[in-house]
This record gives structure tokens, sequence and C-alpha cells, in this order.
């Protein structure tokens, strides 16, 4: 019963987390007439903030020393600061400038883009079903690019700053809050700085936009924090495959915001393409669903052979033992099933990379 009141917990958590993602369009023109180099510096600033008092509550500090004295996880976290601050700028422009379902397109086309940055610079092997959502993803592309009249540059840079973003995270491997910090603590001496000139120069809208305005924009920090404590709740009680589903609620809340609150137009060939990357990651996500089901039910029988082997064994001339039906000795190497001998780790997308802005 414990067992299941958590994952329902975390499954609350998740949505939290990625509704308050879908929803945040909703919260950024509420900090007009702050441009998006303003708000985003305040976000980078009032987010230090924020996870400095949730690390004084959790008590964690150890991980400080640690990623000092490492030179090399140092210089990834400087680059997740990087393009998670190109992210977090294009986005905030893109909900400000009327282009929230462009915005929208790069978070549903990020988990191909993963997947293809994982080939191109991982040597991961795709499954078919694969091959064919990643094919699908880019004939969308080139439909959208067709009806614009010009690449949907927006989603592009989103999708490809997001992956390049949780590639290098993947490689620093620390904790969401922890990993935020840090990547806040890179940001905010520039931030801070560009603060205090515009500040210096007259062009502030912090103190001019009035005391409300100052709490909107302080409040940028809690916007950010708050889903990713949820976010990261929500990881350790649910698996991953879950949360790699739930991913995709806060790019529909964020689609469904642009057409219907912000009226954003819809011509034809912009719903061809968006019906083109729904249809490659439904594949993706099928294709995910079904080698996970696959890959348990291959551990199932290896341990239920591995438990019957004492009693069924036989001694082979080279003392290695033998079952009935298998093609390796004990202790050898054991072909896996054509699923898992392809797997590369994107049969449900990471969720620890998908993190909406």
């Amino acid at each position: 019963m414990e067992g299941k009141n958590e994952q329902r917990a975390g499954l609350l958590y998740g949505i939290g987390a990625y509704v308050m993602w879908g929803l945040v369009p909703l919260f950024w023109p509420l900090l007009k007439p702050s441009g998006a180099i303003e708000i985003l510096a305040h976000r980078m600033v009032w987010s230090l903030g924020v996870v400095t008092i949730a690390l004084l509550a959790v008590r964690r500090w150890a991980w400080i020393g640690e990623l000092v004295r490492d030179r090399r996880k140092l210089a990834l976290i400087s680059v997740a600061a990087a393009t998670i601050t190109v992210n977090w700028g294009l986005y905030i422009w893109a909900v400000n400038n009327g282009q929230v379902v462009e915005a929208s397109l790069g978070y549903f086309i990020n988990p191909l883009v993963t997947i293809a940055m994982g080939v191109l610079l991982l040597g991961e092997r795709l499954r078919p079903v694969q091959w064919v959502a990643v094919a699908t993803g880019l004939a969308a592309v080139l439909v959208l690019a067709i009806g614009y009249g010009r690449p949907p540059w927006i989603s592009l840079v989103l999708a490809f700053s997001f992956a390049t973003y949780g590639l290098v995270k993947k490689k620093v491997n620390m904790g969401g809050l922890e990993s935020l910090a840090a990547e806040t603590a890179v940001l905010f001496v520039p931030a801070l700085g560009f603060l205090l000139w515009l500040a210096a120069t007259g062009k502030s809208t912090f103190t001019a936009g009035g005391t409300g305005h100052g709490f909107l924009l302080a409040a940028t920090g809690i916007v950010t924090a708050i889903p990713l404590i949820c976010f990261g709740a929500a990881a350790v009680r649910v698996p991953l495959s879950t949360l790699g589903l739930l991913q995709y609620l806060a790019p529909i809340f964020q689609f469904g915001l642009g057409v219907v609150y912000f009226k954003e137009s819809m011509p034809p060939e912009r719903w061809a393409g968006f019906a083109l990357v729904w249809l490659a990651l439904s594949l993706l996500t099928w294709d995910a669903l079904r080698t996970a089901r696959r890959n348990r039910a291959l551990a199932v029988r290896l341990l239920a052979t591995a438990a019957a082997a004492p009693a069924t064994a036989t001694p082979t001339p080279e003392g290695a033992a033998i079952l009935p039906g298998d093609a390796a000795p004990l202790g050898g190497t054991t072909t896996p099933a054509p699923e898992a001998a392809t797997t590369t780790g994107t049969e449900a997308p990471n969720p620890t990379q998908q993190k909406i802005t």
C-alpha cells in the first residue's frame, strides 16, 4: 500500500510539474514591458536565491566541494548554463512575440532531435521504427518550412539547444536541484551585472514598473524552481517510462494556449506539419513501450532460467554448464533479443532532459 501511495504521489508531482511548464506562457506576458533579456537575467538571479533556500532546507552541500575540484565537470556545467540561457531567452522572446505555437513545436520535436544526436554524436543504433519516426520528423520540418516560407528556426533552436543541454547534463550526472544551483551560480554574475547596468542607464523596468511589476520579476525564480522540485519528487517515485509519457503534457498545453488563448493562426500547412510530428512521436512512444515490455519479459525469463540452472545444468567437457535450449554456457555471453541488441537508451524519452521552460 505504501508503494502505491508513493507512486500515486509521484504521478501527481509529475503531472503538476509538466502542467506548470505547459501553462508558463501565461506568465511571461505579465512581465511586459520588460524585454526578454531583462526577464532572463531576473530569472537567473532569483532562481539562484530560490534554489539556495531549497538547499538550506534539505542540507545538501557536499556536492559543491566535489564540483569545484572537478574541472571537467565545471566546464560541462558552464556549457549547460550557456545552452539553457539560449533556450530560456528564446522561449521568453517567442512567447512575448506571438510565437507560442512555434515554441511548442520545439518541445514536440526535442525527443526526435535527442535521438538524432545520439546517433550522430554517440554512435547509438536505432531500431527500424525509430528511423521511421526520425524520418517523419524531418518531413514535418520540411512541410513547415514550405508553409512558413522559411525554416521554423524558433522550434529548431529550442529543440537543438535543449537536446544539447540534455546531452551535457547526462555527462555531468548531477541531481536536478544541485545542477540548477550550479548553472545559475555560473550565470549569476553576468546576469546581475546586466541588471545593474540597466539600472545605471535608466533602462531597468524593475522599479520603474511599480511594486507589483518588481514582485512579478522576482517571482521568475519561483516559476523556475517549483516545477523542477516537483519533477525531482516525481523522478524518484515513478518509472522513467511514465515520466517520458508525461513530458508531452507541456507542449500540448503550450500548443493549446497558442491556438485557443493567444489565437495564433493555424493554416493547413501548419496543421499538416504538426500532424507529422505527432505521428512521429506516436511511433516513438509505441516502440518504446513495446521494447520496454519485451525487455521486462526477457529479464523475467533469464531470471527464471538462472534460478533453475542448478537443477537442470549438465556438465560439459570444458566444465561449463549448458541449459536445455540455451546456445551459450552459463557465465558466457548470451545474445540478447533483437530489440535489446539495438537499444539506444531512447526507448523512452529521458525525463532528465525534458524540463520544459
